[in-house]
């Protein structure tokens, strides 16, 4: 069994959409949905530097454009799960037939200048805590008045509040964690911090009329399989605020029997985690187009035959 997966803001590096947009119709697609959402998301992703690309209102639609791109590229998939972290649930609602691509693009757009907003008003980040104890970690953020926004799995657990709170984190590490390290983006995403973007998303969602997912859609608030979509559509308003429990998600994956997982454009950070926390499972990321033909192999090789599919 496959699971199609989406990583979040973070992942972005310049340059990264440049090869993809070789691929015979790429550019004029994603101009396409430039214009259909009024940011020039070709001149982002491939002549943004990681300034520009940190902006919380052009990473997230570039994001979930390079996710679409990517995996459209694989040809027609029916992969038996799908699943984002952040804001790659965005892009796994359009895998999963929830929102079509325009839709998606759009509310992501509006995602992303709310969030940027919220984060103006107080200076906010986000840290990664490697290794330790999930238990002790939470409790050592709690006690610095920071928050864990994600909750990945894998020993890693991503804290979230002040510059000032994480500051102290870097002089104070929970017992047990190895390393630190500041992650690419531009507030305390998933915290109280994301509050006043809420309701902006909230009316942005009410204007679209989502589909029941086609496939198994695995939810990061819980970790549980969503069968509807306006419950996906509340749930992808609600996480803006709210943690990210990924690890909850592969624990999913592994009730599901995955056996093969695959990360969209710009992969590497999911797969990683998989790796170390899902063993057996057969990972691979799409980080450019020459990662296309493993991912069909893999594919081709999780697929069910058509005898079994029949129950023959």
């Amino acid at each position: 069994m496959l699971v199609l997966v989406a990583p979040g803001q973070g992942a972005q590096t310049p340059g990264f959409l440049t090869p993809w947009l070789e691929l015979p119709g790429a550019a004029d697609r994603v101009a396409a949905w430039s214009d259909a959402i009024g940011l020039d998301l070709v001149h982002y992703g491939t002549q943004g530097d990681a300034d520009a690309i940190r902006d919380t209102a052009v990473a997230q639609p570039l994001l979930v454009a390079a996710g679409l791109l990517s995996a459209a590229a694989l040809g027609d998939i029916a992969p038996g799960a799908v699943a984002g972290h952040s804001v790659g649930e965005i892009t796994a609602a359009a895998f999963a037939g929830v929102l079509d691509d325009i839709s998606a693009l759009n509310l992501v757009r509006k995602r992303g200048l709310a969030m940027a907003d919220a984060a103006k008003i107080t200076e906010t980040g986000m840290s990664a805590l490697l290794g330790g104890d999930p238990e002790v970690s939470v409790a050592h953020l709690e006690k610095l008045g920071l928050t864990p926004a994600n909750i990945n799995g894998a020993g890693q657990i991503v804290a979230a509040g002040t510059l000032e709170q994480l500051a102290t984190l870097m002089e104070d590490k929970p017992e047990g964690v190895r390393k630190v390290v500041p992650l690419k983006v531009a507030g305390a995403f998933h915290t109280r911090h994301m509050a006043p973007a809420v309701e902006t998303l909230a009316e942005a969602a009410a204007e679209l009329a989502p589909a029941d997912p086609k496939v198994t859609y695995v939810s990061n608030k819980d970790g549980s399989a969503v069968a509807s979509g306006t419950e996906v559509l509340q749930r992808l308003v609600g996480q803006v605020a709210n943690p990210v429990r990924w690890d909850l998600c592969m624990e999913t994956f592994k009730e599901l029997g995955v056996t093969a997982l695959i990360e969209v454009c710009p992969g590497g950070t999911l797969t990683g985690l998989a790796k170390r926390a899902l063993p057996g499972v057969r990972t691979l990321a799409l980080k450019t187009p020459e990662d296309l033909e493993a991912a069909r192999a893999l594919i081709a090789e999780t697929a069910t035959p058509a005898a079994d599919a029949a129950g023959a």
